[in-house]
């Protein structure tokens, strides 16, 4: 497979790779840093991982004029991308049509093509690019598996397609894998090793999601008013997630029925409104008793539980250690 992708009117290529299709347990994994400081360039970072089959990038870039970058892909890959905006960026696009979220992401198969993306000024773009070719992909996921049957029709017709109607909101563990790749310390195959791992890793969560949310090609489960409601829901718990609304006062805040909001949130975010709640507590205490050396008391009236032993029990749930114990393990 070869896949490149510049910006248009200047010389200098984001990434140009020229890969084997097959998987190879024996080829060394590339490493590249790019930096481009040049007008209309205000900020591009990209840092790219890639062997046989595989290409990884994560990109930062932001521009001081309106851009197209280009792209062009020959071979059959499979695609994953993993785009992030800040909240003050996502107000600059909430016009653009299929945007529900400030992080989203989704699976394509992509038979050889081109594109040309608009890029809007001054916005800082952040996303994760994973380029897989079909072989190495069915090496990862087996052809006859019924979590992606109709993905695989499509991809043995040569239809360009998606695995989920709709982009789906990008999850804390997809996070914590992108970031899991991205500041690995390891070196030679242990690295090689490493990020094959977290590829599967990060292909089995979204595969998850878009089970859970009864996703299919051309046919989207949540309608794109109710994703601005569930998206609200989500700001009003990480404003509030201290004293959260129950599911009935939520419901009524974001004008959607409990059901939906249940059902649509659990689909959307990959956890619970309970569970999310749970998970912004715990990763609060967390960094709390770290960085800011909190006593276990503080830390639990802060995050919202009255007793610390309450606290205690939910944190050695969730992380399976103690509070106390939370500084031996970093």
């Amino acid at each position: 497979m070869k896949i490149k992708s510049k910006i248009e009117g200047m010389d200098e290529w984001l990434f140009i790779e020229e890969l084997p299709d097959a998987y190879s347990a024996v080829r060394p994994l590339s490493e590249k840093h790019i930096s481009i400081k040049k007008e209309p360039v205000k900020k591009l970072l990209c840092y790219q991982l890639s062997s046989g089959g595989m290409f990884l990038m994560h990109s930062s870039m932001q521009f001081n004029k309106p851009v197209r970058v280009l792209s062009d892909v020959e071979g059959e890959t499979i695609t994953s991308q993993f785009i992030f905006y800040e909240t003050n960026d996502l107000l600059k696009i909430t016009h653009q049509k299929g945007i529900h979220g400030n992080n989203r992401h989704n699976i394509r198969y992509i038979p050889s093509s081109k594109g040309r993306y608009e890029v809007i000024p001054d916005m800082e773009y952040n996303y994760f690019l994973m380029v897989l070719s079909k072989e190495y992909y069915f090496h990862l996921v087996d052809r006859h598996s019924l979590i992606h049957s109709e993905f695989v029709v499509a991809i043995m017709e040569g239809r360009h397609t998606s695995l989920a109607a709709q982009d789906l909101a990008v999850t804390m563990e997809m996070k914590r894998v992108i970031n899991d790749i991205r500041e690995c310390k390891k070196s030679g195959e242990l690295k090689r090793l490493f990020t094959e791992s977290k590829v599967l890793e990060l292909l089995m969560l979204q595969l998850e999601q878009m089970q859970l949310s009864g996703e299919k090609p051309g046919r989207p489960l949540i309608s794109a008013e109710d994703m601005g409601k569930l998206y609200k829901a989500k700001e009003l718990l990480d404003r509030d997630y201290v004293s959260p609304p129950t599911i009935i006062e939520l419901s009524k805040l974001i004008s959607l029925n409990e059901f939906k909001l249940k059902q649509g949130f659990k689909a959307y975010y990959g956890t619970t409104v309970y569970g999310y709640v749970t998970r912004l507590r715990m990763e609060t205490a967390r960094r709390m008793i770290l960085n800011e050396h909190k006593s276990i008391g503080q830390v639990a009236h802060a995050v919202g539980f009255k007793h610390q032993a309450h606290l205690t029990d939910a944190f050695k749930k969730y992380y399976g250690i103690l509070p106390s114990e939370v500084k031996l393990t970093v």
